[in-house]
């Protein structure tokens, strides 16, 4: 069984488990409003990114969100996406906050060494022939949806957008290879995504 048939063995079986005690799900007016979540973002876990997010409640309608991702490890070919990430959001809820809607002002920062890939949306075009290592920041805006599955479980969907800037140095190959040039690009597109698991614990 691979990593990605595991994560969804996973999640449908707490979903079974959750659904079959009550059809209609459960509401935050049945127990106590939940004021910290923790979380990881299963889109990153099929990377092999280690990643782990806290969010907080500021008030009714406001909480934080602080995200941090690390992978450390090359993978078969040399290929590597090592990269340290914090991305804290702010997010305002339609209606309560840890259900429904919610929109975010997001930051990030970042620092990276990656080399034989290709990454969605062109971020680094030549990634596949190059390495690249250097510190990225930005900032942006996103939109998600929180579904309850039980008091202490939660799913969430995000999709941000934004611009980050990229300063690197080029390398001429994946694993040493020359320094080609002090390199950096201006970025504008999709800045976040995600699909994940939240546990409640207060």
């Amino acid at each position: 069984m691979n990593r990605k048939q595991l994560v969804l063995l996973l999640f449908l079986l707490l979903w079974g488990v959750t659904y079959g005690q009550s059809g209609d799900g459960f509401h935050w007016s049945k127990v106590q409003p939940p004021h910290v979540g923790v979380k990881t973002n299963l889109l990153w876990d099929v990377t092999s990114t280690i990643n782990l997010g806290v969010e907080v409640k500021l008030a009714r309608r406001y909480t934080l969100d602080l995200p941090v991702n690390l992978n450390a490890w090359s993978f078969s070919d040399e290929k590597k996406l090592k990269h340290f990430l914090v991305q804290p959001e702010v997010r305002w809820w339609s209606c309560e906050s840890f259900y429904g809607h919610f929109f975010g002002l997001h930051g990030m920062y970042g620092h990276y060494n990656a080399g034989g890939l290709t990454l969605p949306f062109k971020l680094l075009p030549k990634l596949k022939k190059e390495r690249y290592q250097g510190d990225l920041a930005g900032v942006g805006l996103s939109y998600g949806y929180q579904w309850l599955l039980s008091p202490r479980w939660s799913l969430e969907a995000t999709l941000g957008v934004g611009y980050v800037r990229l300063d690197h140095e080029r390398f001429g190959c994946e694993v040493c290879g020359e320094k080609i040039s002090d390199d950096g690009r201006n970025y504008f597109g999709p800045t976040k995504a995600g699909i994940s698991l939240i546990y409640i614990i207060k």
